[in-house]
């Protein structure tokens, strides 16, 4: 195959420039290490960002758009999949940290060990992770500070160990999140500030985040809300060691004579085709687009997919399913004010407890109804249109909050992403196929902490209170695990422990995909972290460049 051009090689590529890829980038970058980032979408600059509801919530402006990048979704190998834009997440530098609350909680020692410490649950593939949280646990911290991440430490009772301190006190408190806290309290449930990618005081140079109605689903046109785009991708340019080229869509990774990878091909802005080498590549593309790029990367040594002789790239896939407990008071707590950035937290119901019945738990924080801004704002089941639908935003706009939890979705073998037979992308490209169905454990765990939702409204004094259960997995978190599990067997794991695949010396993937759990927890600190570490590994191999 001819291809239009052929840069020089370099040290390492990475695909994917968003949260993993951009904390990758950093390290490796600071160490004396040439990088290249290969990145799908466009580099945009905080000025381009704004409140344009419509455009951000209703035209894709952040997200995939779904002609050029559609996605199917089945429940059963046996269904027809249907064309559905399941678990998007914005492609662009920065990827989901351009769009997200920035919610920050670390995971818990257990959520390493949940197989050893709940035991088998039928029809699942639940498995301990190969690292433990003392190992993850000084890479929180160094995230942490780089984000200059707001919070309060041992305020969540239920945290593991820290060997340090937020650099940021807690965002203040909003109205929404003393209803929260004054629930708990009055349930003698502990609630603490939820940990936040924004910055209450000045740090490292930038100003302390403006707060915003705009956050969730906006990119902040003020640059002082933390993400990758405004923090770890500046770190890796000003090194002069890294070069990010976006609007870039990857096409395979092809192998040389030895079974490690040779170049990535892709197609640039421009339509030319183009074959980049290195010595070293990282997956960061997200758990379903790193699974998808695995699978198109076919060869006479790998015919499923690189790396994936043990049939494992794409299996035990999870996400995570946001659904909540809606009530309203007679005072306004103005729950829009502030969009995602002030809210608050409980770990009570997070661990396994058995006498529950089903294995694990989750993060419960309250947060708006739905998207916490006018045009589409809506109580569930509720008019969207019409007389009824005014009424509704007048009586409850401003008096209305959602008590919404992250479900632990179970890993299942079947549960998997894999190429669509007959739909293609705007590049020609089968598109990811979603297969998967919910296991009852992931029902009743939801039922569970919808309810312990609807108790701290009610304890907090909510006049109304609605249920809205969970009774399938949509992915509606933008949370992706699993698709290339990281384990010390390469029967039933993709990668080892350091993230790099057991076939394929010179392969590695640090976003969700190495996630042997999904936890019950946001997910993009671990990744963030888990990242940094594996980059650091990468460095001890190598050598820091002088």
């Amino acid at each position: 195959m001819a291809y239009k051009t052929k840069p020089a090689r370099t040290d390492v590529v990475i695909i994917g420039a968003g949260a993993s890829g951009a904390a990758a980038a950093k390290v490796l970058c600071e160490a004396g290490i040439k990088v290249v980032a290969l990145e799908k979408g466009p580099w945009r600059k905080k000025e381009s960002f704004g409140g344009d509801e419509l455009a951000n919530i209703n035209r894709y402006n952040l997200w995939p758009d779904p002609i050029l990048n559609p996605r199917t979704w089945r429940e059963t190998a046996s269904d027809d999949a249907r064309s559905e834009m399941f678990c998007p997440v914005p492609q662009m530098v920065g990827g989901g940290t351009v769009h997200w609350q920035g919610w920050l909680p670390r995971f818990t020692e257990n959520d390493f060990r949940l197989r050893t410490v709940a035991g088998d649950l039928p029809g699942t593939s639940l498995a301990d992770w190969p690292i433990t949280y003392d190992e993850l646990e000084p890479y929180y911290l160094k995230v942490e500070w780089a984000f200059g991440v707001s919070g309060q430490p041992g305020a969540n009772k239920f945290e593991s160990h820290r060997s340090g301190g937020y650099p940021c006190p807690p965002m203040p408190m909003s109205r929404y999140a003393q209803k929260f806290i004054k629930g708990c309290n009055a349930l003698g449930w502990n609630a603490f500030p939820t940990p936040q990618a924004a910055l209450s005081r000045p740090f490292n140079g930038r100003k302390a985040t403006v707060v915003s109605a705009f956050a969730q689903q906006h990119g902040d046109p003020t640059g002082t809300r933390s993400s990758a785009l405004n923090v770890f991708i500046p770190d890796a340019v000003a090194t002069g060691n890294f070069e990010l080229r976006p609007d870039c869509v990857v096409r395979e990774l092809t192998l040389d004579s030895q079974g490690n990878i040779k170049a990535a091909i892709y197609q640039d802005a421009d339509g030319n085709t183009i074959e980049q080498e290195a010595d070293l590549f990282i997956l960061a593309c997200g758990a379903m687009e790193t699974a998808r790029l695995m699978l198109l990367s076919k060869s006479g040594r790998f015919p499923t997919g690189v790396a994936n002789g043990s049939d494992m790239v794409g299996r035990n896939v999870t996400f995570h399913e946001y659904s909540a407990a809606v009530g309203t008071y007679d005072d306004p707590v103005y729950a829009w004010a502030g969009g995602g950035y002030v809210s608050a937290s409980t770990f009570q119901h997070y661990e396994h407890d058995a006498s529950r019945g089903f294995v694990s738990g989750g993060h419960i924080a309250v947060a708006g109804v739905g998207i916490p801004l006018p045009i589409n704002w809506r109580m569930p089941g509720t008019p969207s249109w019409g007389a009824e639908a005014k009424k509704n935003d007048r009586d409850h706009f401003s008096h209305s909050l959602a008590i919404a939890m992250v479900l632990h979705d179970m890993p299942q073998h079947d549960n998997r992403i894999d190429l669509d037979e007959t739909v293609v992308d705007a590049w020609g490209l089968p598109v990811a196929r979603v297969t998967i169905k919910p296991h009852q454990n992931d029902l009743d765990q939801g039922r569970f902490l919808i309810d312990r939702g609807a108790d701290i409204l009610e304890a907090s004094g909510a006049l109304t209170i609605r249920k809205v259960y969970a009774d399938r997995v949509t992915g509606n978190c933008s949370h992706q695990h699993g698709t290339a599990r990281m384990g010390d067997d390469g029967a039933t794991s993709v990668l080892n422990r350091w993230c790099r695949a057991h076939e394929v010396e010179n392969l590695y993937a640090v976003d969700g995909s190495p996630f042997p759990t999904g936890t019950g927890a946001n997910p993009t600190l671990t990744i963030m972290a888990n990242a940094w570490r594996v980059a650091d590994k990468i460095i001890a191999e190598r050598g820091a460049a002088a």
